[in-house]
């Protein structure tokens, strides 16, 4: 069966509204057009001892679907692979259980959409479909978190397979030799360009090509930007900033993360095929910095996501102002586009997850550090952990 969605499907789906409480249609819309449109909902069942007792086949109401909209709930069978499903996949910054992570709660949780059920990801599955298929991640290391989550999401469920990994910058790519199958992630934070130039860092925002010539011969693409705009110091990125015929040293993050975001979408309307390549983005994953978000519901006290075990429960989803800013800029660029790409929209599910980060149980941490909480990483996810569910909602938009 042919993977890719039918393009009228992407203009339609990615309607999404600003407003939260109008959200809830947009997994519908999607779903309900692709039962229309004659996508098979078929599935075998998951090889995956983890997963035996979840659905394997789309379970609910697709006219009112919400996949982005839910519940995190406790599942023993959870997570869905060890580790050791998927050697020399996971770096240590995301093994949080290699780096002496002491609970293990937090890989118990199931997202719950409203209204419907996901399918049980099914590595073998996805392979058969995707067979002699190109993948593509391109972004920061939000994308390359989610990038390792699907490697072993395949490999746990067909062990046998051979496979090579080749790591590098800025392209590091994992094969399925048996398949046919590349599953790449291109470093490219800022998605633009950055050239040196007299020995400066310049950030090119109406210049792509460089990176672009990584992604054009891919079948299915997945981008992210956002976490690099808001650094400064040290951890800036760029030098210069170059709009036009003007360098600047620096400028408001929201608007350069605008024109740069409207460069990559001129890119894709004019250099992707869409015929048979799917365009996937991925949204703003939050961090949790600052407990004032969600101080009622805090298990630690920290000043952090430190300590933090459990998610955040409620109605409520305690997403930062700066962090829905973000999200609100990827959603107006898409909504510009002809024909815009999928927003996989991951923000509001992901800020329920105060515990899924490293914190201080990381590679990058030190035996000296982890005492000290101001060093943690709470901008990343542990894996296995949350980016497998982001994985699980590109695989049932993808299949079902």
């Amino acid at each position: 069966m042919n993977v890719l969605l039918h393009i009228s499907l992407s203009a339609i789906f990615f309607l999404l509204p600003l407003l939260l409480q109008q959200e809830p249609s947009s997994s519908a819309i999607i779903l309900s057009l692709k039962k229309r449109h004659g996508s098979s909902g078929s599935s075998s069942s998951s090889s995956n001892q983890y997963s035996s007792s979840r659905p394997s086949s789309f379970q609910g109401n697709r006219s009112t679907c919400s996949l982005f909209m839910g519940t995190w709930v406790h599942d023993d069978s959870y997570p869905l692979y060890k580790p050791a499903d998927c050697p020399a996949v996971v770096e240590g910054e995301f093994d949080c259980l290699m780096y002496g992570r002491p609970d293990s709660n937090y890989l118990k949780y199931r997202w719950q959409p409203q209204n419907c059920n996901l399918p049980t990801f099914n590595g073998a599955e996805f392979l058969l479909r995707m067979k002699g298929k190109s993948i593509m991640f391109a972004g920061d290391s939000l994308g390359k978190n989610q990038w390792e989550s699907l490697i072993c999401l395949i490999m746990s469920s067909a062990p046998s397979t051979r496979t090579q990994m080749t790591r590098g910058l800025p392209l590091s790519t994992f094969r399925f030799l048996d398949y046919g199958i590349t599953m790449s992630f291109y470093k490219a934070p800022f998605l633009v360009d950055i050239d040196a130039v007299q020995g400066k860092r310049v950030l090119k925002l109406e210049e792509i090509s460089g990176n672009a010539n990584a992604w054009h011969d891919a079948d299915l693409l997945i981008f992210n930007t956002g976490h690099w705009w808001s650094h400064t110091g040290s951890q800036q990125g760029w030098d210069l900033i170059q709009s036009g015929n003007s360098y600047y040293q620096d400028m408001d993050r929201f608007v350069a993360m605008e024109k740069a975001l409207r460069t990559w979408a001129y890119w894709v309307e004019t250099h992707v095929d869409r015929s048979r390549t799917q365009v996937f983005f991925l949204s703003i994953s939050p961090t949790h910095d600052n407990p004032s978000d969600w101080a009622a519901s805090s298990s630690s006290g920290s000043k952090n996501c430190y300590g933090e075990t459990d998610p955040i429960t409620g109605s409520a989803y305690p997403v930062s102002p700066y962090t829905d800013q973000l999200r609100s800029v990827i959603v107006e660029v898409l909504h510009g586009m002809h024909n815009p790409a999928l927003l996989l929209d991951i923000t509001l599910l992901s800020s329920l997850r105060k515990d899924g980060h490293p914190s201080v149980y990381s590679g990058l941490v030190s035996g000296s550090q982890l005492a000290k909480p101001g060093q943690s990483d709470c901008s990343h996810w542990c894996l296995p952990g949350l980016p497998d569910t982001w994985n699980q909602l590109l695989y049932t938009i993808l299949f079902y």
